[in-house]
């Protein structure tokens, strides 16, 4: 549907695991990581933990063999196809990183069904190392979201999406997430969208404190089944309210134009008198 815009998170919602710590525990650096984890910000880590990458001799190439070995649960893939096929902006919002997300969704061949990507800076400097910045620059513009880590509100982003869509385009959201960075981005929605988090994951136990504070229609999900079941059953309700509501409208417009018609056996309409200028 041309009216539905689908976001996606990535990690632990479109592939069934943390991309990064599945990066940093494949190529065996995960002792290091659990020293430097109190240091210091999560983005700002994983830019650290590539540059040890880099330096004890682990090459791009290895990161992207790690990388497409990910796992994902198998009706995921379909879902998204299916989504773009039935006309759905496919986007995502993640706290991961462009290189991770890019390299996987290629791999995978669905790079193309996704309109933007909305995620933390990642590429290969000229010393061949990866570098990930933040998606914010928090010593120089903080967003200023007490909800959200210092490197990324999707709460901001999801704002930016709505106000790029044109109000008489009527846009429905679906968000699919699993994290606890994407409460705020759920606080976003409205009444007429929906949200799926993922069931007995940190968004989940954040809505279940006060689901009363989500404005959008709620459908838990569990596995990569229920994700496909559940997203196609919500664009299939929204095809049908729209279809609905299309009809009502034709009918009401038949209904004006009928009335505006004189009857046959009624006197003509007198002709309009012009007006001197």
């Amino acid at each position: 549907m041309a009216g539905i815009v689908v976001v996606f998170d990535f990690d632990k919602t479109i592939v069934d695991c943390d991309s990064d710590n599945w990066v940093v525990d494949e190529l065996g650096f995960t002792d290091l990581f659990n020293q430097l984890l109190p240091t210091m910000p999560w983005n700002t880590l994983m830019d650290r933990m590539m540059m040890e990458l880099h330096s004890n001799g682990k090459s791009m190439e290895e990161i992207e063999e790690v990388l497409k070995r990910i796992p994902l649960h198998h009706r995921v893939v379909p879902a998204i196809k299916a989504a773009h096929a039935l006309g759905c902006d496919l986007r995502v919002v993640s706290d991961a990183n462009l290189f991770f997300i890019e390299t996987i969704l290629k791999h995978l061949g669905i790079r193309e069904y996704f309109s933007e990507i909305n995620t933390n800076p990642g590429y290969v400097n000229e010393e061949g190392r990866l570098r990930i910045l933040p998606y914010h620059d928090f010593n120089k513009s903080p967003h200023g979201c007490s909800l959200c880590p210092p490197n990324m509100c999707k709460g901001v982003i999801i704002d930016r999406i709505q106000e790029s869509i044109s109000s008489k385009e009527s846009k429905r959201f679906i968000y699919l997430g699993d994290g606890s960075g994407d409460y705020c981005p759920s606080l976003r929605l409205k009444e007429r969208d929906f949200l799926m988090p993922r069931k007995n994951f940190p968004l989940w136990d954040l809505i279940c404190k006060d689901p009363l504070l989500v404005k959008a229609e709620i459908h838990e999900w569990s596995d990569g089944e229920d994700l496909e079941r559940i997203l196609l059953q919500l664009i299939h309700k929204i095809s049908m309210e729209e279809e609905e509501s299309s009809q009502q409208f034709i009918t009401s417009d038949c209904k004006l134009q009928i009335l505006s018609v004189p009857s046959a056996h009624n006197e003509a309409l007198p002709k309009a008198l012009s007006v001197q200028q």
